[in-house]
């Protein structure tokens, strides 16, 4: 089975939608970074050098290949990364091996046995 990671570096205020639009599209779990920092073409604004960004998080998933398309774009759309400046940023990357996933294989399998 091939998976691919998707990363999405988002606002801590947009996690849980983001996480709830990937479970429908197919992830079957994720992991949160919280406090991440990201940096675009313009920094963010200091006060009194103090950063007045809002805080960040780094969502993972580890999805079978075939849903990891559809997962993507699903949290692209709610996270509205297209339409609004700085909202996110998402993207996927093959994964050569993984361990740990036995007691997701069965679900992964089930989600993908019309495409094998």
């Amino acid at each position: 089975m091939k998976l691919k990671l998707i990363m999405a570096l988002v606002d801590d205020s947009v996690t849980d939608t983001i996480l709830d639009a990937a479970r429908e599209a197919g992830a079957t779990g994720a992991t949160v970074i919280t406090s991440a920092r990201g940096e675009g073409l313009t920094p963010e604004k200091t006060f009194m050098g103090l950063n007045l960004a809002g805080q960040r998080d780094l969502v993972m998933f580890l999805v079978v290949e075939q849903l990891a398309r559809d997962i993507l774009e699903k949290i692209a759309v709610v996270g509205r990364f297209n339409e609004d400046p700085g909202a996110g940023i998402a993207f996927q990357v093959g994964i050569e091996d993984a361990v740990g996933l036995k007691s997701q294989l069965n679900t992964l399998l089930h989600e993908i046995e019309d495409e094998l």
